[in-house]
């Protein structure tokens, strides 16, 4: 089927000036980073109809108008459904990213036997603070508990001052389930509670899984960013819980 061409946005960007790469250039300067002559090509080919929400808000941000009026559609997911300026934030990083042959573990380590997801692994996630205007890394150290296809996940009390719960149901190499932190007492958060939903992919390795979350802020809005768990040692004994028992090392 052929698409019609979005003949809006072509309009807008010739009204200002700008060139497909000057567009592109200035998405990324407004915070979207994946923004490139190619894509904005192909949303002007009408190739894209509905844009991921991180490139809805840095268009809006750029052009000075709502996205509807650019020749997209209306609300979308990961969108705030409200009139609030500090709608839904969609955080963007190598984290979630998933190696394209799915067959290098970020920790080198060798495969292991399918479907055995048992041990203590790494859990990072991205997230935007709109009180702090800036975008920070949860890590914790957890352990995985299987029963069948069920993955139990728990933070080790002594790898973050917050406390970690996952739980998982595995279809394949697809890992779907919820999330939820308590975070620390005294910490910026105040003990505040926080869930929503995850789903993984699962590399061939077994080794590393990779994917986003959703939930909701504190005014309601749906955010999302990027999640990962890295394999780090495949037995639950108590020696090598012990072992991880600490707070994760911060990155150089």
């Amino acid at each position: 089927m052929r698409t019609a061409p979005n003949t809006a946005l072509r309009a807008a960007r010739n009204a200002r000036l700008m060139s497909q790469d000057d567009l592109a250039r200035a998405l990324r300067e407004a915070g979207c980073l994946s923004a490139t002559k190619r894509l904005v090509q192909r949303w002007e080919a009408g190739h894209t109809v509905s844009p991921r929400p991180v490139h809805a808000r840095a268009l809006e941000k750029v052009m000075g108008l709502p996205i509807e009026t650019l020749g997209f559609g209306a609300v979308m997911a990961g969108r705030s459904l409200s009139a609030a300026d500090d709608g839904g934030r969609e955080v963007e990083s190598p984290i979630g990213e998933v190696s394209s042959d799915q067959h290098t573990s970020a920790s080198g380590a060798r495969p292991r036997p399918p479907g055995n997801y048992a041990g203590v692994w790494l859990s990072r996630y991205e997230y935007y603070s709109s009180g702090r205007d800036a975008t920070f890394t949860a890590a914790h150290y957890v352990i995985i508990l299987q029963h069948d296809d069920r993955l139990t996940i728990r933070s080790l009390p002594g790898s973050s001052p917050s406390s970690l719960e996952m739980d998982l149901t595995v279809d394949g190499h697809i890992a779907t389930g919820v999330w939820s932190e308590r975070t620390a007492p005294q910490g910026y958060y105040r003990g505040a509670r926080y869930h929503g939903s995850i789903q993984v992919l699962v590399e061939l390795t077994g080794n590393r899984m990779a994917g986003k979350w959703v939930g909701f802020g504190k005014n309601f809005e749906i955010n999302t960013g990027p999640w990962e768990l890295v394999m780090q040692e495949p037995s639950t004994s108590k020696a090598a819980v012990d072992a991880y028992d600490h707070p994760v090392p911060l990155e150089d």
